[in-house]
């Protein structure tokens, strides 16, 4: 998303992300832990549950099949946090901001984040642009900060994509323009919960895990239970509270992401402020939405979706989700009224 953060705040579910998930009682009440509300299936079918604070946010697991699978969850964590932290001076993102112009040797995960970011800014036509570091570190929504105009005017000339470059052989990054900063905060979490994924297929013997990075949730697996996922879509006109307006019911391992207006913002002179930035003004998009889910089997795709289809509006949004035959997107808009893609339904089964 593009926000001030090194890893948008959207913080643990029904306190502050758009989505929770259930177990198979579908428990998306304060009452239920704060993965979510696992709920056991059976005699011996009850996951391990934890969690870790990283990315800014509190990250949860309940994992079935190996409770040791949470402590690699963790420690993988721990490293990307690492890697991808904007305002850690020796992460790999920082140190490709501070290095004026010239190539940075990274982790190879960095220079595949990088890469597929790239790849994205180019799909959707700068609607996501992961150079908007240089506008995004001038706002603090935890602060109330505003920028000038005159601040805002003269770090949009450094807001390029197409300035960055890779090569994933050498494992360096590089940046044309020496004043340009990169932040991946609209792609990163994603990205950690797509390898997270990975890591239990090829290191664990975990049967199914629910992944959640402050919002973003990756299922991985089938339940013992065999019955569906259960997803909550929460009210934006609730942020905080725990009311929903519809329940995805998932019967294939997939990834959600929800983005909304009310996770961070602040009013000034009488005007509010959010944290989705657009990249052709530095200011907050100008759009019709107050949220928007997006279900797909990446995470990464997810995350970058759930900004680019705010900036985008619900209409050019819907026409993006539905050039891609596995993405689903719905829209709540600002009028309360919801609308959604073509495969909405036809993904999720969702119920409101």
């Amino acid at each position: 998303m593009n926000s001030p953060s090194s890893f948008p705040s959207r913080r643990a579910l029904l306190a502050g992300a758009g989505i929770a998930l259930a177990g198979s009682l579908t428990c998306l009440l304060p009452g239920c832990s704060e993965s979510g509300g696992s709920v056991a299936v059976g005699p011996g079918e009850e996951p391990a549950s934890g969690g870790t604070f990283a990315f800014d946010t509190y990250c949860t697991f309940s994992v079935y099949g190996d409770d040791a699978a949470l402590s690699k969850l963790t420690q993988a964590c721990a490293r990307y946090d690492k890697l991808f932290n904007l305002y850690s001076s020796d992460s790999d993102i920082a140190r490709i901001n501070a290095a004026k112009g010239a190539a940075v040797e990274v982790d190879p995960a960095t220079a595949d984040l990088v890469s597929q970011a790239l790849a994205y800014c180019a799909e959707f036509d700068g609607l996501f642009d992961i150079t908007i570091g240089a506008v995004s570190t001038l706002w603090d929504f935890d602060e109330g900060v505003r920028p000038s105009d005159d601040a805002i005017s003269a770090a949009l000339p450094h807001v390029g994509w197409r300035g960055v470059h890779v090569d994933e052989d050498a494992c360096t990054v590089q940046l044309d323009d020496p004043q340009a900063q990169l932040d991946l905060g609209g792609i990163a979490k994603g990205y950690v919960a797509d390898r997270l994924v990975e890591l239990l297929e090829a290191e664990t013997s975990a049967t199914a895990a629910m992944i959640s990075l402050g919002g973003n949730i990756a299922l991985f697996g089938t339940k013992p239970d065999r019955e569906p996922w259960l997803v909550g879509v929460r009210d934006p006109n609730d942020p905080g509270g725990s009311t929903v307006v519809g329940t995805a019911s998932l019967a294939e391992p997939t990834s959600l992401v929800t983005s909304g207006l009310y996770e961070r913002t602040f009013e000034q002179d009488g005007v509010t402020y959010w944290h989705i930035l657009d990249p052709n003004t530095g200011m907050p998009v100008s759009t019709d939405v107050d949220s928007v889910t997006v279900a797909c089997p990446s995470s990464t795709l997810a995350d970058t979706l759930s900004t680019t289809l705010f900036v985008a509006g619900s209409d050019r949004g819907r026409q993006i989700a539905d050039e891609r035959d596995d993405v689903a997107a719905y829209f709540i808009l600002h009028d309360g009224t919801a609308v959604e893609s073509s495969r909405w339904d036809v993904i999720t089964s969702f119920a409101s």
